[in-house]
């Protein structure tokens, strides 16, 4: 049961690690925001290493690099400026596309369980790239949108037992039963 722990605990001790104890100014919150923004998905794809899990390691490969092209295409084609001015590539978060693909491969290869804790990493990245003046909100919300349903249409469960669908049918009764494990 511990062995079932250690990523989430792994995992846990990465974004503790990479966020400053005391992230008072918004540069520190901009610098930690871009930490975990790649010990995230860091982190998802050293969990395919720990669970021997080569399958896992080849959905993650397509699930990431379809991200940033699908992140990087919408960068380029949709011409908007970043809110302290510096440049036109504000849409969708690159930082927040990012940790979201990872937490969200966590999340659904291993477990809610799991993506609990990355899912509030990249909860904080995005905060990160709004309080840095890098984005606005509609920025992370795309960012973290397409990192979310990347993942979740690119990675299949680790687990056979997460879907359930059951019919049951008697003389006087028809009935359908669908179970999720989240």
């Amino acid at each position: 049961m511990l062995r079932k722990k250690y990523p989430a605990i792994i995992l846990l001790s990465s974004i503790i690690i990479a966020i400053p104890a005391h992230a008072g100014s918004s540069s520190s919150i901009d610098k930690a925001g871009d930490i975990l923004s790649f010990v995230i998905p860091a982190a998802a794809y050293g969990s395919t290493y720990y669970m021997d899990d080569k399958e896992g390691r080849e959905q993650f490969y397509y699930s990431f690099a379809t991200n940033v092209a699908a992140t990087y295409a919408l960068k380029t084609v949709i011409d908007k400026e970043r809110p302290d001015g510096s440049d036109n590539d504000s849409f969708p978060s690159g930082h927040t596309s990012r940790a979201f693909q990872g937490a969200s491969f966590i999340h659904k290869r291993y477990g809610l369980e799991y993506g609990i804790p990355a899912y509030i990493g990249a909860g904080f990245v995005a905060y990160s790239r709004v309080e840095a003046d890098e984005h606005d909100v509609a920025d992370v919300l795309a960012g973290a949108a397409l990192g979310v349903v990347i993942s979740m249409y690119l990675t299949k469960s680790y687990y056979d037992d997460q879907l359930h669908i059951a019919t049951n049918l008697s003389p006087d009764y028809y009935g359908l039963s669908v179970h999720y494990n989240f």
